[in-house]
């Protein structure tokens, strides 16, 4: 089979092509694992933390790629989820320990960084960790509810955010765009405010609803109840923080923040940032049961990802592009 593996970590300044197409035997499932077809798979910024060294494989070379959808080509002796020729996605979380609490587990392994991942035509994966794709999406269009979509809805629901009071959004890409529709669904009265990097960004918000839509860095028309931040930087969290109404909560929904602008930090002030009761919360990981859910909820409403897609063989033009921001949704892969 084809793939596009990761040889080393590295800066892409330095290294702007470090995923290599390989040739691979297609993998065998174990007992309780399907063997996936891969039709499409997303591109997420966990993969530049993977690749820079943020969150590092533990061992190499490893095939990234966590927003998977494809069919079901085979089965192990033991798997009775799914039958051959059924649809399926895999998300970030590839192995658990099954609780309810499994995305903090020390047994949580994320596909393509713990095990080998979706930038690939074929893949295994344990039947409990595989989902069933509602038909109203097609597969380029479903690859992001696996990661951007579901982690998203994870970060929704930590805002603890009730009808009618303001969300604030903190980064419009590929996790942003999904979560203002979910909003708007599950709480119809609550004005969505985006903060976004670009133009083109914050008119893509105003389309799909928001209320309003600024620079990082501007202040909003009122303040809000809660703020999701999806953003690598610093200076998001910070400016979210000045934004919050006492006894608001800023979620952090990144698995890693880049080092550039730490130094920020030292202009934290307790009176401006955190007094009055405001909240931080990060989002770890996801659980199976948060996938369900939302794939349920996204197929409700019916949810409309707007991607972008490449072939396998430009894996690292996507991350490229990625990597640059502006991006209108989100990258998808196109394998078989």
């Amino acid at each position: 089979m084809r793939a596009m593996s990761l040889q080393q970590i590295g800066s892409l300044d330095e290294n702007p092509e470090p995923l290599q197409l390989v040739e691979l035997p297609v993998p065998v499932p174990a007992e309780d694992e399907i063997l996936i077809r891969i039709a499409a798979c997303g591109v997420c910024h966990t993969e530049l933390d993977e690749i820079e060294g943020r969150t590092p494989p533990p061992r190499l070379p490893v095939i990234p790629g966590h927003e998977v959808i494809g069919t079901v080509e085979a089965l192990g002796n033991a798997a009775t989820k799914f039958t051959a020729g059924d649809r399926v996605g895999v998300g970030w979380i590839f192995h658990s320990s099954g609780a309810t609490d499994e995305n903090l587990s020390p047994d949580f392994r994320g596909t393509g960084r713990d095990a080998n991942g979706g930038y690939a035509e074929y893949m295994t994966v344990h039947e409990r960790y595989a989902y069933a794709i509602p038909a109203v999406f097609p597969d380029a269009e479903a690859a992001p509810l696996l990661c951007a979509g579901s982690v998203g809805f994870r970060a929704l629901r930590l805002t603890k955010l009730a009808d009618g009071q303001p969300l604030g959004l903190t980064g419009f890409g590929g996790s942003g765009h999904l979560v203002l529709q979910v909003a708007t669904h599950l709480y119809p009265a609550s004005a969505i405010y985006v903060f976004a990097r670009s133009a083109r960004e914050r008119q893509f918000a105003v389309e799909l609803g928001a209320a309003w839509a600024g620079d990082i860095e501007e202040k909003p028309p009122c303040l809000l109840r809660a703020i999701i931040d999806t953003t690598p930087a610093w200076r998001p969290v910070l400016a979210s923080l000045r934004n919050l109404q006492p006894g608001g909560r800023l979620v952090i929904n990144a698995i890693r923040k880049e080092p550039h602008d730490r130094h920020l930090l030292a202009g934290l002030s307790y009176e401006k940032h955190l007094w009055m009761e405001k909240e931080l919360k990060t989002v770890a990981n996801v659980t199976a049961n948060d996938i369900e859910q939302f794939l349920t909820i996204a197929a409700e409403i019916p949810l409309r990802p707007e991607v972008r897609t490449f072939a396998l063989a430009e894996a690292n033009a996507a991350l490229l592009d990625l990597r640059a921001g502006h991006l209108r949704g989100a990258n998808v892969l196109i394998i078989n």
